[in-house]
């Protein structure tokens, strides 16, 4: 058996902000799952947090790029430190956000370590980059891109790594139908990435979906895989937590059914979790249910 870690990363340096003068409010998931006691569910051992630089996006302008990038690339950096300590240590690696964007830090420390794939669970697959779009800068929305080598070279390549993740290692899991047709879509599509919509999703069948992705990552060209979940995931009827509230998502029996075999593989050696937003969930319902969504997931039996 492995330990489980849980790491805190509670960046919001990926999000616009909600309204003039304010913040996005993802940097306080890890409190909220963490008040709803995941670390004593799971088990899990205590691995820290990892504090962001100041959220301050300065005399950024539309087309300058990424905003907060320099806080953004020395975060990574870090936050790649410690993921890479407990993955190298065997542990099973949970990493608590924050926004989107936390997901380079995991993509960083694998790449230092070897090949690694990701299934990526999200309404959006985060991959707008300046050949899909001209609203590139908030690296929340584009993270995926960037860890495959798209957008600007502070963030793609650092160390000296690019890309982290390699394109036919990467597994788009859950995106919404409505944005089926979409640039980032169309180029996924195009570049081979498998991408699956909800009503795909739902076709297939969520286990059997989350055990066949898993299987084409169990391959002896990886070193293991990881899984990033994004909150808005789910239909906000039952997560409205979330900057992006789009209808038709997930149910909490589906993604659990989904995720289960993915985290549960050997060959899996960490998670993220992502975007809820306990500024919107005034009592706390939907906080408490992605924490029961994750240890459910996660936990024996």
């Amino acid at each position: 058996m492995r330990n489980t870690v849980i790491i805190d990363a509670p960046s919001n340096l990926g999000l616009r902000p909600p309204a003039p003068g304010t913040v996005p409010g993802c940097y306080k998931l890890a409190g909220a799952l963490r008040e709803n006691g995941i670390m004593r569910r799971l088990g899990a051992f205590e691995g820290g947090v990892v504090v962001p630089p100041r959220y301050d996006r300065g005399d950024w302008q539309e087309g300058d790029g990424v905003f907060n990038a320099a806080a953004l690339a020395t975060y990574t950096v870090r936050l790649a430190d410690r993921i890479e300590r407990h993955v190298s240590a065997g542990d099973f690696t949970l990493v608590l956000g924050g926004d989107c964007s936390i997901q380079l830090g995991a993509a960083l420390a694998l790449r230092r370590l070897g090949r690694y794939g990701l299934a990526s669970v999200d309404a959006s697959p985060d991959f707008r980059n300046p050949s899909n779009s001209d609203r590139i800068g908030a690296a929340g929305g584009e993270e995926l891109a960037l860890a495959t080598g798209r957008g600007q070279s502070d963030l793609t390549d650092l160390e000296g790594l690019r890309p982290y993740l390699r394109d036919e290692d990467v597994r788009a899991l859950g995106t919404r139908d409505a944005y089926a047709d979409d640039p980032e879509i169309t180029q996924l599509r195009e570049l081979k990435i498998p991408v699956v919509t909800v009503s795909e999703l739902r076709a297939w069948g969520p286990g059997d979906l989350g055990s066949a992705t898993a299987v084409s990552l169990e391959t002896s060209a990886l070193d293991g895989f990881w899984v990033h979940l994004d909150a808005d995931v789910l239909d906000p009827t039952v997560m409205p937590a979330v900057d992006s509230p789009d209808p038709d998502g997930l149910l909490p029996d589906e993604l659990t059914a989904l995720l289960r075999p993915l985290v549960r593989s050997p060959r899996c050696v960490g998670l993220s979790v992502t975007i809820y937003d306990p500024d919107l969930d005034p009592e706390g319902t939907a906080g408490a249910l992605l924490t029961d969504l994750v240890v459910t997931a996660l936990a024996d039996g």
